[in-house]
């Protein structure tokens, strides 16, 4: 069968003094597969886009800001992670400068800035807590990893760096 995920982008957007990420809770849909959890900002690749353009379009429809500074920290493959089962693919951005105020909220909740020492605390999907430690990291070389989901929960993860 062939390999045809759904891409992605998700981004954390940072505070000028990076020690806060900008995060959306999800609290807004009731029928929302991702219901009370925190997570970055992102979505689904549309025809014609570069992943960059995809990941600064989400960025400017959830949170009303400009990226100006982005940083591919990573990608991961989700099989299985859709609500039905479907495969993703994601890519992984810091957003370290950016214009404008972001929003308060969304269609799909509110977003907050929240100190990164905080993050892991928050309700997250379990196996965010695997890779957001990469995201945040002093190193400079991207993460590739995959992390296969099944009935909503991830059931392995690895990775490397180049």
């Amino acid at each position: 069968m062939p390999y045809t995920p759904i891409i992605g982008t998700l981004g954390y957007v940072m505070s000028p003094d990076g020690t806060k990420v900008l995060l959306i809770h999800r609290n807004a849909r009731q029928n929302d597969a991702h219901l009370g959890k925190y997570n970055g900002l992102g979505g689904k690749m549309e025809p014609g886009e570069d992943v960059v353009s995809c990941m600064r379009r989400e960025i400017r429809e959830e949170a009303g800001i400009e990226c100006t500074e982005l940083t591919l920290r990573g990608t991961l493959n989700w099989p299985g992670f859709g609500p039905k089962g479907e495969d993703w693919l994601g890519f992984v951005f810091r957003i370290d400068r950016f214009e404008g105020t972001p929003h308060e909220r969304n269609v799909e909740g509110t977003l907050s800035w929240v100190p990164v020492k905080d993050i892991m605390s928050l309700p997250l999907w379990d196996g965010d807590r695997h890779f957001l430690p990469l995201v945040f990291d002093a190193d400079p070389r991207a993460f590739h990893g995959v992390m296969p989901y099944a009935e909503g929960k991830a059931v392995s993860w690895s990775f490397t760096r180049i």
